[in-house]
């Protein structure tokens, strides 16, 4: 097995293109990811407001607009046309309509029809100030009529006030760095090492090189050495990654640790003899790319991270539950974010082992085929 990777590790050397895949792609994508969510979450969005009122109200939700850092306040108009263009330009990403009497209609306990329009069409960013926009206008009519309206009404009634206190699990912040980049990292560089591994059993079967490949060792250790090679290169990445976010950028780890890395090698070991496999099935590099783009490159979307697979469509579910990359992600979040209890994340770990010996199993079965029609 030694002598297997060491053949694989001279072969990188002599070929920089399969080289840079598994040196300089890794790096690249660990540095962009890692700058685009380092801010934790968009701060700053510029909004409009729509002031028809133009009274204490409509100046105290400006103010609380304005105090919010997740916002900022690009215009202040009166003609709801001039906001219009610039949310078509996409200069603001929304904006707050304070139609004329909204005050007095308050404080008649009427309907101040105050409305909060914004893009939904980029949806992260959509959310973000959807809900900044809706807590700062609440919070500024809640001061208003408690401060600058009933305080100067009436008499001071030392009576309780009903609190609901809510607060978000595991990511207080809100942070994309700790919601996004933990997935996309282990999802671009599981389709990197796909392509390492479908090019290099794709390669020992374009130049007949087999016979140097297994070189006089078994094929069980001939398939295990070349895979495990780019396996053990893609996981060293993965700790490099993780060493910056937990040590550097200070996301640790709230469960186990060795769940994760174990994990992480299974998960890499599963997409490798997957590729293995493909590529032995069809002795066709391009027909294997595409699968592998299909299947791997689909991962993040239908491991139920970024859309939810509730209520999903049956074909939905079935392809959620046939990409390892699915149980990882909830192995990782058990561990790394939930502290979950070692039993829980025992499951996800047995799915991803399973998955190793399937397609390890698969890939031996076509290579033995293969080379029993070469002998033939």
């Amino acid at each position: 097995m030694w002598s297997g990777m060491l053949r694989e590790l001279r072969y990188l050397l002599n070929n920089r293109w399969d080289l840079c895949l598994a040196t300089l792609a890794p790096l690249c994508m660990i540095v962009l990811f890692s700058s685009m969510f380092s801010q934790g979450k968009p701060e700053h969005l510029p909004i409009a407001i729509i002031d028809q009122d133009q009274s204490e109200l409509s100046r105290n939700i400006e103010k609380y607009v304005s105090h919010n850092t997740a916002l900022e306040v690009a215009v202040v108009s009166q003609s709801p046309d001039d906001i219009e263009k610039l949310l078509n330009q996409t200069k603001i990403w929304g904006y707050i309509s304070i139609p004329a009497g909204a005050e007095q209609r308050l404080v008649q306990a009427k309907d101040a029809e105050i409305s909060i329009a914004f893009n939904q069409s980029y949806f992260s960013v959509g959310n973000s100030i959807s809900s900044a926009m809706l807590v700062s206008t609440v919070q500024a009519m809640t001061d208003f009529t408690g401060h600058n309206y009933l305080e100067n009404k009436i008499p001071y009634l030392a009576a309780p006030t009903p609190h609901v206190k809510i607060s978000p699990l595991y990511n207080p912040g809100l942070s994309y760095e700790f919601y996004l980049e933990p997935f996309m990292i282990p999802a671009i560089l599981h389709l990197l090492l796909c392509c390492c591994v479908a090019f290099a059993v794709g390669q020992e079967l374009k130049l007949n090189t087999t016979g140097q490949w297994l070189n006089q060792s078994s094929i069980f250790k001939a398939l295990l050495s070349k895979n495990l090679t780019y396996v053990l290169i893609f996981t060293a990445w993965t700790w490099v990654w993780m060493f910056w976010l937990i040590e550097i950028r200070g996301w640790f780890v709230a469960g186990q640790l060795w769940l994760i890395l174990l994990g992480q090698f299974l998960f890499y070991s599963a997409y490798a003899f997957m590729s293995s496999t493909v590529v032995l099935a069809t002795r066709d590099l391009a027909k294997s790319f595409g699968f592998i783009a299909v299947y791997g490159g689909s991962s993040l979307s239908f491991a139920g991270v970024t859309l939810p697979l509730n209520n999903a469509p049956l074909f939905t579910q079935f392809w959620a539950n046939i990409i390892p990359y699915t149980p990882y992600a909830k192995l990782q979040t058990q561990q790394w974010v939930i502290s979950s209890p070692v039993s829980i994340s025992l499951l996800p770990l047995a799915v991803l082992a399973i998955y190793c010996l399937f397609y390890f199993g698969t890939a031996y079965f076509f290579l033995s085929k293969y080379l029993k029609g070469v002998k033939a």
